[in-house]
């Protein structure tokens, strides 16, 4: 199954904690175009949090959008997460600024849990 968040979708996702204002557009659709490319969600996941976390797409709240993003898509796939995890996987990225798809991807896959 592709992805099925919209830009819209995520704008609103960082709503949650700010105005949704984008400073990096070009970040933000080129993850989406990619996301919506591939039928690996994970991946799908691991770029949209690599230009939320580190292309700093919002003005305000990236950490907290890239956390719920991981949450609200590992829901819709019915899958578990727990809030520390995906807390720690957030804060990694960002202080080792981790730009490798692949890791990004292994990590998100170790923050979420049972998964069907």
């Amino acid at each position: 199954m592709r992805f099925m968040l919209t830009k819209k979708d995520i704008i609103a996702l960082n709503q949650e904690f700010d105005t949704g204002t984008v400073i990096n557009e070009a970040s933000l659709d080129f993850a989406i175009s990619y996301a919506k490319r591939t039928t690996n969600w994970p991946k799908a996941l691991a770029f949209l949090v690599r230009a939320i976390l580190l292309d700093h797409v919002f003005e305000e709240g990236n950490k907290r959008t890239a956390a719920l993003l991981v949450k609200y898509y590992a829901e819709l796939k019915n899958c578990s997460t727990n809030d520390g995890d995906v807390a720690k996987l957030v804060q990694k990225i960002v202080l080792k600024n981790i730009v490798d798809i692949i890791k990004i991807e292994e990590m998100i896959k170790d923050a979420i849990r049972k998964c069907p």
